[in-house]
């Protein structure tokens, strides 16, 4: 005789009551938190730069840069003045909403309004765990491929805003931005995608405007 415990659904369900008691929190204190989400590569930081860079003289922000190991992303987000935290796993590749709530207060929100997480780079794990964030964006560079939706469905599902980022190099891959966003679309109706580059500033005002927009509608 012996019992079977389900781990995954129950870690999921715990997790699932944690993160929208983390949002209920962050209502009341008009913060607005951010997941930002991609594969390794994507252009993840060098997008999260161009945003505060765009968003510094906007609204006081903060950053919260997840990794298993390293604090190379936070040491280059740290020199643009951004109050910045460096959250390692412990070898986890994601957050939850509990690591969440730590890392917010380990570094402290009182004055802000809007903290990114940037959060560890895979497109499994992350999109699994809801982080309490809320609205929750990814990243699909044009060399990864416009098949992804159709690999990593859930990634897509739950996603807010996809960034297609790379588009500099759109002539020199075999990437369908149309079909990409109607499969997109397909998983996930509502979601906004913005083409953009990170490295030229091409679109990046249409998503700098959709952020703003979201902060200010998070704070009435």
């Amino acid at each position: 005789m012996f019992k079977v415990y389900e781990v995954k659904e129950n870690v999921f369900a715990n997790n699932e009551r944690e993160a929208n008691k983390l949002r209920k929190e962050l209502k009341e204190r008009k913060l607005f938190l951010l997941n930002l989400m991609s594969s390794p590569g994507s252009g993840k930081t060098t997008t999260l730069v161009k945003t505060l860079e765009e968003l510094k003289d906007k609204l006081n922000m903060g950053v919260m840069e997840a990794d298993i190991d390293g604090i190379v992303d936070a040491k280059t987000i740290a020199e643009l003045g951004v109050k910045t935290i460096q959250v390692h796993t412990g070898g986890m590749c994601h957050l939850d909403a509990d690591m969440t709530r730590q890392a917010l207060t380990e570094m402290g929100t009182e004055d802000l309004d809007l903290v990114i997480l940037e959060n560890v780079g895979n497109l499994v794990c992350p999109a699994e765990f809801d982080t309490g964030a809320v609205k929750n964006v990814m990243i699909l560079s044009i060399p990864e491929g416009d098949d992804k939706p159709l690999k990593y469905p859930l990634m897509f599902e739950v996603s807010d805003v996809v960034l297609i980022n790379k588009i500099d190099v759109l002539p020199y891959f075999d990437f369908n931005i149309e079909q990409c966003s109607k499969e997109i679309h397909k998983l996930n109706p509502k979601a906004k995608i913005f083409p953009i580059s990170s490295k030229t500033g091409e679109g990046i005002q249409n998503w700098i405007d959709w952020l703003v927009a979201a902060v200010h509608d998070w704070q009435q």
